[in-house]
Protein backbone atom coordinates (compact mmCIF):
# COMPACT_ATOMS: atom_id res chain seq x y z
CA UNK A 1 0.00 0.00 0.00
CA UNK A 2 1.32 3.25 -1.13
CA UNK A 3 1.01 6.69 1.47
CA UNK A 4 -1.06 9.22 0.71
CA UNK A 5 1.97 11.61 0.34
CA UNK A 6 3.37 9.59 -2.56
CA UNK A 7 0.28 9.34 -4.09
CA UNK A 8 -0.07 13.20 -4.28
CA UNK A 9 3.27 13.28 -5.55
CA UNK A 10 2.35 11.15 -8.29
CA UNK A 11 -1.03 13.29 -9.10
CA UNK A 12 1.06 16.41 -8.76
CA UNK A 13 3.90 14.84 -11.57
CA UNK A 14 0.84 13.50 -13.88
CA UNK A 15 -0.97 16.80 -13.99
CA UNK A 16 -3.76 16.15 -11.61
CA UNK A 17 -4.86 18.30 -9.05
CA UNK A 18 -3.09 18.15 -6.16
CA UNK A 19 -4.53 17.69 -2.90
CA UNK A 20 -1.99 19.87 -0.79
CA UNK A 21 -2.92 23.44 -0.24
CA UNK A 22 -1.43 25.96 -2.43
CA UNK A 23 -0.17 23.32 -5.42
CA UNK A 24 -2.17 23.26 -8.26
CA UNK A 25 -0.87 20.84 -10.31
CA UNK A 26 -0.66 21.31 -14.47
CA UNK A 27 -0.40 25.52 -14.38
CA UNK A 28 -2.18 25.40 -17.87
CA UNK A 29 -5.17 23.47 -17.13
CA UNK A 30 -6.22 25.44 -14.03
CA UNK A 31 -10.18 24.83 -13.36
CA UNK A 32 -11.55 27.90 -13.99
CA UNK A 33 -14.53 29.34 -11.62
CA UNK A 34 -17.59 29.11 -12.73
CA UNK A 35 -19.41 32.25 -13.83
CA UNK A 36 -16.35 34.57 -15.03
CA UNK A 37 -16.91 36.65 -17.70
CA UNK A 38 -14.18 36.83 -20.24
CA UNK A 39 -12.03 39.52 -19.40
CA UNK A 40 -11.78 38.00 -15.84
CA UNK A 41 -10.80 34.51 -17.02
CA UNK A 42 -8.13 36.30 -19.31
CA UNK A 43 -6.99 38.26 -16.18
CA UNK A 44 -6.71 34.92 -14.09
CA UNK A 45 -4.56 32.73 -16.82
CA UNK A 46 -2.30 35.63 -16.13
CA UNK A 47 -0.84 34.64 -13.29
CA UNK A 48 -0.28 30.94 -15.14
CA UNK A 49 1.31 32.26 -17.99
CA UNK A 50 5.63 32.24 -17.76
CA UNK A 51 7.08 35.55 -17.35
CA UNK A 52 8.59 35.24 -20.84
CA UNK A 53 4.58 35.71 -22.13
CA UNK A 54 4.07 38.31 -19.98
CA UNK A 55 6.79 40.23 -21.33
CA UNK A 56 5.90 39.26 -25.00
CA UNK A 57 2.45 40.66 -23.83
CA UNK A 58 3.66 44.10 -22.49
CA UNK A 59 5.40 44.71 -25.67
CA UNK A 60 2.01 43.93 -27.46
CA UNK A 61 0.64 46.64 -25.65
CA UNK A 62 2.72 49.02 -25.06
CA UNK A 63 4.67 48.59 -28.94
CA UNK A 64 7.86 49.22 -26.12
CA UNK A 65 10.47 47.16 -23.95
CA UNK A 66 9.63 46.09 -20.56
CA UNK A 67 10.81 49.29 -18.10
CA UNK A 68 13.71 48.30 -15.75
CA UNK A 69 12.81 46.91 -12.70
CA UNK A 70 9.49 45.79 -13.61
CA UNK A 71 8.63 42.99 -10.75
CA UNK A 72 6.28 40.02 -12.53
CA UNK A 73 4.01 40.48 -9.36
CA UNK A 74 3.45 44.14 -10.80
CA UNK A 75 3.55 43.45 -14.42
CA UNK A 76 0.89 40.92 -14.09
CA UNK A 77 -0.61 43.94 -12.80
CA UNK A 78 -0.10 46.42 -15.21
CA UNK A 79 -1.02 43.47 -18.08
CA UNK A 80 -4.57 43.00 -15.68
CA UNK A 81 -5.37 46.90 -15.99
CA UNK A 82 -4.82 47.11 -19.48
CA UNK A 83 -7.32 44.01 -20.47
CA UNK A 84 -9.16 45.87 -17.88
CA UNK A 85 -9.39 49.11 -19.43
CA UNK A 86 -9.61 47.57 -23.32
CA UNK A 87 -12.82 45.60 -21.73
CA UNK A 88 -14.30 48.22 -20.11
CA UNK A 89 -12.99 51.93 -21.17
CA UNK A 90 -10.19 53.75 -19.38
CA UNK A 91 -10.23 56.53 -17.08
CA UNK A 92 -12.04 59.91 -18.55
CA UNK A 93 -10.53 62.64 -19.74
CA UNK A 94 -11.47 64.89 -17.20
CA UNK A 95 -10.21 62.38 -14.91
CA UNK A 96 -6.87 62.23 -16.77
CA UNK A 97 -6.38 65.60 -16.94
CA UNK A 98 -6.94 65.98 -13.05
CA UNK A 99 -3.99 63.60 -12.08
CA UNK A 100 -1.74 64.99 -14.78
CA UNK A 101 -2.44 68.39 -12.80
CA UNK A 102 -2.12 66.48 -9.46
CA UNK A 103 1.41 65.11 -10.58
CA UNK A 104 2.67 68.23 -12.04
CA UNK A 105 2.07 69.82 -8.68
CA UNK A 106 3.01 66.84 -6.83
CA UNK A 107 6.68 67.00 -9.51
CA UNK A 108 6.87 70.64 -8.42
CA UNK A 109 6.38 70.91 -4.96
CA UNK A 110 5.34 74.28 -5.27
CA UNK A 111 1.98 74.30 -4.40
CA UNK A 112 -0.01 71.55 -1.78
CA UNK A 113 -3.50 70.64 -4.52
CA UNK A 114 -6.35 69.64 -2.40
CA UNK A 115 -7.26 66.53 -3.96
CA UNK A 116 -10.87 66.54 -2.89
CA UNK A 117 -11.44 69.87 -4.13
CA UNK A 118 -14.03 69.39 -7.36
CA UNK A 119 -15.87 72.10 -9.31
CA UNK A 120 -19.01 71.17 -10.33
CA UNK A 121 -20.80 72.33 -13.46
CA UNK A 122 -22.65 76.03 -12.65
CA UNK A 123 -20.38 76.31 -9.94
CA UNK A 124 -19.08 80.55 -10.14
CA UNK A 125 -16.00 81.58 -9.00
CA UNK A 126 -15.29 85.55 -8.37
CA UNK A 127 -12.18 87.42 -8.42
CA UNK A 128 -11.37 90.86 -7.63
CA UNK A 129 -8.43 92.40 -10.07
CA UNK A 130 -7.26 96.13 -10.10
CA UNK A 131 -10.51 97.48 -9.24
CA UNK A 132 -12.79 94.98 -11.55
CA UNK A 133 -14.66 92.20 -10.68
CA UNK A 134 -14.05 88.82 -12.38
CA UNK A 135 -16.42 86.12 -13.00
CA UNK A 136 -15.78 82.75 -14.12
CA UNK A 137 -18.83 79.89 -15.22
CA UNK A 138 -17.89 76.56 -14.56
CA UNK A 139 -18.69 74.03 -16.71
CA UNK A 140 -17.85 70.42 -17.64
CA UNK A 141 -15.62 70.79 -20.53
CA UNK A 142 -13.81 74.25 -19.09
CA UNK A 143 -14.41 77.50 -17.97
CA UNK A 144 -16.65 81.13 -19.29
CA UNK A 145 -15.11 84.21 -18.48
CA UNK A 146 -17.05 87.30 -20.20
CA UNK A 147 -18.36 84.96 -22.92
CA UNK A 148 -15.49 83.44 -23.84
CA UNK A 149 -14.72 79.60 -23.23
CA UNK A 150 -11.50 78.60 -21.86
CA UNK A 151 -10.15 75.23 -21.07
CA UNK A 152 -8.13 75.73 -18.26
CA UNK A 153 -8.24 78.71 -15.28
CA UNK A 154 -4.63 79.15 -15.97
CA UNK A 155 -5.35 80.81 -19.19
CA UNK A 156 -8.32 83.19 -17.70
CA UNK A 157 -5.99 84.13 -15.09
CA UNK A 158 -3.09 85.00 -17.78
CA UNK A 159 -5.56 86.76 -19.63
CA UNK A 160 -6.60 89.16 -16.36
CA UNK A 161 -3.60 89.35 -15.20
CA UNK A 162 -1.28 89.13 -18.17
CA UNK A 163 1.51 87.46 -16.50
CA UNK A 164 1.74 83.92 -16.15
CA UNK A 165 -0.16 82.91 -13.05
CA UNK A 166 -1.46 79.40 -11.76
CA UNK A 167 -5.25 79.71 -12.15
CA UNK A 168 -6.14 77.36 -9.33
CA UNK A 169 -3.90 79.87 -7.07
CA UNK A 170 -5.19 83.31 -8.14
CA UNK A 171 -8.67 81.59 -7.94
CA UNK A 172 -7.71 80.80 -4.22
CA UNK A 173 -8.38 77.17 -4.71
CA UNK A 174 -5.39 76.07 -3.34
CA UNK A 175 -2.89 77.15 -0.61
CA UNK A 176 1.07 77.10 -1.29
CA UNK A 177 2.94 74.18 0.43
CA UNK A 178 3.75 74.36 3.78
CA UNK A 179 1.00 76.53 5.39
CA UNK A 180 -1.96 74.81 6.72
CA UNK A 181 -5.33 75.25 6.22
CA UNK A 182 -8.40 74.64 8.48
CA UNK A 183 -8.66 73.97 12.50
CA UNK A 184 -4.95 73.70 13.40
CA UNK A 185 -4.08 76.94 11.28
CA UNK A 186 -6.11 78.92 13.59
CA UNK A 187 -4.47 78.00 16.85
Amino acid sequence: MKSAIHEASARQHTGGPSPVAGHRGNRNERARKPGLSEIEDEIAGLLDRSTQDLRVAWRQFHRTGLPLGLSRDLLIRALANQLQERSYGGASRALRRRLQSLAGASDKATMAVDPGLVLKAGTTLVRQWRGHTHTILVHNDGFEHEGQRYRSLTAIAERITEAHWSGPRFFGLTKRAGTSVGPKADR
